[in-house]
């Protein structure tokens, strides 16, 4: 299971205390144009968190670019964790999340 977040999140520590997977830091491993597609096709906008500290430095030029060029400049701005397992993907580690990846 690989848990895509941040190693300073609070809830992407929790999500790899609990689940034993493997957190790769966005920050430090930029994802991949592919990932970010993926991870896009699977959320939408969900995806993009736009009531984080990154958003809210952003002036009104940076918002208006297109979402996956604003995750691959700022990492920070995904939602988290993203959780991957057995090629299925889940954002967030709430309770039903918890319940599909750990049973």
């Amino acid at each position: 299971m690989k848990i895509y977040g941040l190693k300073t999140c609070d809830t992407c520590r929790k999500a790899v205390k609990t689940s034993g997977g493997t957190l790769i830091d966005v920050r430090e491993n930029p994802l991949t144009q592919g990932q970010l597609e993926q991870f896009w096709t699977a959320f939408g906008e969900a995806l993009l968190n736009r009531k984080s500290t990154t958003w809210r430095g952003l002036d009104e030029a940076e918002k208006a670019k297109e979402p996956l060029a604003l995750l691959a400049a700022h990492p920070t701005l995904m939602k988290r964790p993203v959780v991957e397992k057995d090629g299925q993907v889940w954002l967030g580690w709430g309770p039903e999340v918890q319940a599909a990846v750990l049973a």
